[in-house]
């Protein structure tokens, strides 16, 4: 059986080649799909907050922020509890891309786990977040 890290890598590698195509004709990557999500879901969350939570330096973050900011899909205003940070949020057109976008990982999602039965797929997805969970609190 091959190392865990070799696992996870091919796994991730995979998963993301179809999230790729898959996101492709709604205009964003894979990367951007992850910040709409984290925007939509924590309100008044500052770009160095999404930059921590999605692995990224700061840098580019305010570069894919602005990237998705040209695109119509999020507007940066002053964090309403500090003045010196930047809040994001969500443009409706931001809402309704990352609508369609939830559909078609969802597919991308049932597709590559169709190997597994419904339960194994469950237990794999609820082990991999007990152990970031986990690792996260370290």
């Amino acid at each position: 059986m091959p190392r865990l890290g070799h696992l996870l890598k091919q796994a991730y590698l995979q998963f993301s080649g179809l999230t790729s195509a898959a996101l492709e004709p709604l205009g964003i990557t894979a990367l951007e799909w992850a910040a709409l999500v984290r925007f939509d879901e924590e309100s008044l969350l500052s770009q160095a907050g999404l930059a921590r939570l999605l692995g990224i330096d700061r840098t580019s973050m305010v570069a894919l922020i602005d990237q998705l900011e040209q695109k119509g899909l999020v507007r940066r205003r002053r964090h309403r509890d500090d003045r010196r940070k930047n809040a994001v949020e969500l443009t409706a057109d931001g809402r309704e891309v990352k609508k369609r976008a939830a559909r078609l990982v969802d597919g991308c999602e049932r597709q590559f786990l169709v190997a597994l039965t419904k339960p194994d797929a469950q237990q794999l997805k609820t082990a991999l977040h007990a152990v970031i969970e986990f690792n996260t609190q370290r």
